[in-house]
């Protein structure tokens, strides 16, 4: 069985509005261009996003130097347009919880929340992948500007 230890979060400002960021996590073209840390990539092919309560939350990401790949499964548990996405990974059981707050001037305050977080996915590494996944968001983002 696998061992939860806690939570983590994580308070990032985004240089588009809630529902250009919204769309990002919910778009298998645009999630594929930043999910997972700077080495990593999520093959088209293999996400499924299904954007409702209920509906897939799935991809497999790689990582590029040794092919490795890590599959994530996944139900969406809450969905709001533009304020929110939830969804609980199968295998483990983690809960995240992407929160969107509209800052005005095009930018958005997004705060991931995770629970029920296993041990094998707590620590300094776990922290720094997801910021890095931000940082790619960031340039995504910019990109399309």
């Amino acid at each position: 069985m696998t061992e939860n230890l806690g939570e983590l979060t994580i308070t990032r400002e985004l240089p588009a509005a809630p529902a250009v960021v919204f769309r990002a996590y919910t778009e298998p073209e645009q999630f594929v261009r930043f999910w997972g840390p700077v080495g990593t990539h999520v093959p088209l092919d293999t996400v499924t996003i299904e954007p409702k309560v209920g509906g897939r939350y799935d991809s497999t990401m790689v990582i590029e130097a040794t092919g490795d790949r890590y599959p994530v499964t996944g139900e969406i548990t809450d969905i709001r347009p533009g304020e929110l996405l939830a969804f609980k990974e199968d295998s483990v059981g983690l809960r995240s919880t992407l929160s969107l707050t509209d800052l005005g001037d095009g930018r958005t305050r997004v705060v991931l929340h995770q629970t029920e977080v296993p041990a094998m996915y707590c620590g300094p590494e776990a922290e720094a992948g997801l910021n890095s996944s931000f940082d790619r968001l960031v340039e995504h983002l910019l990109g399309q500007a």
